[in-house]
């Protein structure tokens, strides 16, 4: 099977997934949402099966679609207390499917709203909610739930399968109807997207460091959501802090694949039409009267934005915002970042006092870039020995080739100046 096949079926499953287990949550209910996910993940097998020898069809969102149908009343007849139901459902399921080539974009999107809606059900703790989005209408394997959670996987399936038999029971689908129900659930809706848009631009993929479809499909799903009336200014934030993010994608990686960090991105790449709607959405995220954590992260953002190089950054603007952020959201990887900024605006001994002082530092165990930022103080402040030390601790915690690229163009950097 050739690389292109294969790549196209995992962008189409990704981009898809969430669309196709929508579509048949609407006819089955919440009730068959395992039934939903194993039809949709037949389908991406058969896709890999046929497209190997037939090549990929002209439509081949829609051949998904039709696929995990079929499967999906496959499925059904086999089950011996449904088969009263079956034939009605069949109707149901071969009515939607004969609706794919001409579906209206509107009702694609309901469906996907319903379902992230339905998956934060407030008996879920806030993060069952998020991960199940993730599961579901994201396509994340359980692998990657737990990278973003920095959470075992075993704990993660086994969370999984809890949510999934209490979303189960509920039997119906939430409507998107009564703002004040809507709001209750939206702070998960936006962790979700939040979450999948962080797996593209900082992903634990061992082969694609950067993936631009997952940051493509998580502004999607945030466009969808921002159209809700009760969405809210902090949806917009959410949708800025993107803009910013996404406007740097050109420049993340070099000409020879690896990543390249924000002191060493060519500027001239960044997308500045981009930049541009994320000051237009971080202006309109100021109609509020709240200061959210999602505010915050998109003028930390918009601050690099504006700045004409990376000497040029406003760090001291950017430590204060992250104090406020810790307030908000006191997380390992904010206390990470904010120690970064307070040492680039104060100096290499201040930022290594923070990065020691960060509670709960056994989160950040697996994480490369923990030791790497103190590498990086430790080198300004003239120890480069204690740097390399540093470097070589995060080479051995490092997820795919493009991190250790980076890791050991430091680590040389080190070594030289030893």
């Amino acid at each position: 099977m050739s690389q292109e096949t294969v790549s196209l079926a995992e962008h189409l499953f990704r981009r898809e997934a969430g669309r196709m287990v929508s579509s048949l949550v609407r006819v089955l209910g919440m009730r068959h949402l395992a039934l939903a996910e194993d039809a949709v993940q037949d389908a991406l097998l058969r896709a890999l099966e046929t497209w190997k020898f037939r090549g990929a069809p002209s439509n081949p969102a829609a051949w998904l679609l039709r696929s995990a149908h079929n499967r999906a009343i496959d499925l059904l007849r086999r089950q011996e207390g449904f088969k009263r139901l079956a034939p009605e459902l069949e109707r149901a399921l071969a009515a939607v499917v004969a609706e794919v080539p001409g579906a209206e974009a509107h009702a694609i999107a309901d469906d996907e709203l319903r379902l992230m809606f339905s998956c934060c059900d407030p008996a879920l703790s806030p993060q069952a909610q998020v991960a199940v989005i993730l599961k579901y209408l994201c396509g994340f394997s359980v692998h990657e739930i737990a990278q973003a959670f920095l959470s075992a996987e075993a704990a993660v399936e086994k969370q999984l399968f809890r949510s999934r038999r209490t979303l189960e029971q509920r039997g119906a689908l939430f409507e998107v109807r009564e703002p004040a129900q809507v709001r209750e659930r939206l702070p998960s809706v936006r962790g979700a997207i939040y979450l999948l848009f962080n797996e593209g631009y900082h992903g634990a993929h061992p082969e694609r460091p950067v993936r631009e479809d997952l940051c493509h499909e998580a502004m999607r799903l945030g466009v969808l959501l921002s159209r809700l009336p009760a969405a809210g200014p902090e949806t917009q934030a959410l949708l800025a802090l993107f803009c910013f993010l996404a406007a740097r994608l050109p420049a993340r990686l070099g000409d020879d694949g690896n990543l390249l960090l924000l002191a060493e991105q060519d500027r001239a790449l960044w997308d500045r039409e981009l930049i541009a709607e994320g000051l237009r959405r971080l202006d309109r995220s100021a109609e509020g009267q709240a200061l959210t954590a999602f505010h915050l992260e998109a003028a930390i953002a918009a601050r690099h934005a504006a700045a004409a190089s990376f000497a040029e950054t406003e760090w001291a603007s950017i430590r204060d915002l992250y104090h406020l952020l810790m307030r908000l959201r006191p997380t390992p990887v904010v206390a990470l970042n904010r120690a970064i900024a307070l040492g680039m605006a104060e100096g290499p001994e201040a930022g290594l006092r923070a990065l020691a002082a960060i509670e709960d530092r056994e989160r950040l165990a697996r994480y490369p870039f923990f030791p790497a930022a103190v590498a990086e103080f430790e080198l300004r402040a003239g120890q480069p020995e204690r740097a390399a030390s540093q470097l070589r601790a995060a080479l051995l915690l490092v997820r795919n080739e493009a991190e250790e690229a980076v890791l050991a163009r430091k680590l040389a950097a080190c070594e030289r100046a030893s």
